[in-house]
Order: structure tokens, then sequence, then C-alpha cells
């Protein structure tokens, strides 16, 4: 698991800067501590995301939330080693036939359920368009289901300052009631009464929007994954030679990480 160090130096910058504001003009730094004023934000915002989400949506995103900090698994590197498997099953194809590959390769590890997938209907003798149309729907539900987390996460950041603005509205209605004509005890009455308004937006805009729009890039590049590798395993059940899959792939990829291996 490798941490992101642009994420981590985001939210170390964002957090820094408010409690840096917070030192700088004043020295009575627990009057930003509230415990009824943080559970009146999380409660009513996890409350709100459970009526509108199934549960089990609502875990993945707090599950994504703690992989916020960690760098995407699609990047140069990793397609470079996916197209490599397509190059190598090429060659399997090539030498021993369509019918022995499934017992001559070694499927990818979990968690790439897309080229399992891919290999499961290659396998099946489905080729050309209607393979293609296969490997896109495929990719189009694996893109949707994994997008969800990031719906309820939006969600979430949208809800925390309303039910930041409740808990201020509520704590407003108890100063008021228990000022008892004395003006006196507005002051420190309205400062813990929009705590958590604060709250509200802090978590909104620096931990649930974030995680996001974070999620939403990762299945972007996840999806793009997928495309290229659709292409690539459309050729292999057309029979396509190692050096043509290499070049179509090698479109796709940066310079870098261009292939040079398979036989000409």
């Amino acid at each position: 698991m490798n941490i992101s160090i642009s994420a981590l130096l985001g939210f170390t910058l964002g957090l820094g800067l408010f409690i840096l504001s917070i030192v700088l003009n004043t020295d009575n730094y627990l009057m930003f501590l509230s415990l009824s004023s943080l559970l009146m934000v999380t409660g009513g915002t996890i409350a709100a995301a459970m009526i509108s989400y199934d549960g089990r949506y609502v875990t993945l995103a707090f599950k994504e939330l703690l992989f916020t900090m960690v760098s995407t698994k699609v990047n140069p590197i990793k397609l470079y080693e996916d197209v490599g498997i397509l190059i190598d099953w090429s060659k399997i194809i090539r030498k021993h036939g369509l019918v022995k590959l499934e017992t001559l390769i070694t499927l990818p590890e979990e968690g790439q359920s897309f080229l399992n997938q891919s290999i499961v209907f290659l396998l099946s003798g489905y080729k050309g368009p209607h393979l293609y149309s296969l490997l896109q729907h495929s990719r189009e539900s694996i893109y949707e289901s994994n997008m969800r987390p990031a719906k309820v996460l939006l969600t979430m950041a949208t809800t925390a300052p309303a039910f930041g603005m409740v808990g201020t509205l509520v704590g407003l209605i108890i100063m008021l009631n228990s000022m008892e004509g004395d003006p006196s005890k507005i002051g420190s009455g309205l400062a813990v009464a929009l705590l958590t308004t604060l709250y509200g937006v802090l978590l909104a805009h620096l931990l649930f929007k974030p995680a996001a729009r974070k999620l939403e890039h990762k299945q972007d590049l996840e999806a793009q994954r997928n495309q290229i590798l659709s292409e690539g395993i459309v050729l292999l059940s057309e029979g396509a030679s190692p050096t043509l899959i290499e070049d179509t792939m090698n479109s796709y990829l940066h310079p870098k990480y261009q292939f040079r291996r398979a036989e000409r």
C-alpha cells in the first residue's frame, strides 16, 4: 500500500492552516472543541446517508475515506504490466491455440476483476464486435458499481454543512432561552452555537468532498485502463499477432513504458 504524498500534503496543509489561524488569533484553543457539536454534525450526516443509500454503500464510502491517502493502483507502470500480460497471452495462443490458453496461464491477481472477466469471455469463444460489446457492458457495470460510494460521499459533503446549520439553530435556541435577560451571555453562547457550522464545513470540504473526487478520479483511470485492455482482448480473439497487439497497445502507452519485446 503506497501513500499518496500529494493527498497527505494537501490534507496536512488544509488542517495546518486552520490550526495556525487559531493559534495566531487566540490563546483559548479549547473553545473550538465541542463534542456535542461534532456529534450533531457527524450523526446527522451519517443518518442522512443511511436513509438515502443502502447500508453497504455507506460502509464502502467510509472505507474509501480510509484509502484517500493511498495512491491509485492505475498508473503507467501498472498499465505496462497489464499490456505485458496480453502480449504473453497472444504468444501462447499463436503457439498452442486458444483452447490451451486456460491451462497455460495464471489468472491476474484479485482486484483485477475486469481482466478476469475478459479471459472468461475470450475462452468462451466470443470474437470481434460481439466480444467488444460484452467487454463494454462489463466495463460500464464495474464503473457504475464502484462509483456508488463516491455518490454517498458527495451526499455527505452536501448534508454536513446543513446539519451544521441545524446544530447552530439548536444552539441559538438554547442560548436565547437561557439568557434570562442578560445580553452579556450572547457572545459566548453564539460562539458555541456556530461551532457546528464550522465542523460541517470542515468535514464537507476537507474530508468528504475530496474523498469523493479522489474516488471519481481513480475510477476514471480504471475505466480508461479497461477500455485499453478491451482493445487488446478483441485483437486476441481475432488471432492478431503479438506484434500487432504490441503496436496497438503502445499507441496508448507513454513512450517511456512502451514495449519492444514481441517477436517480429
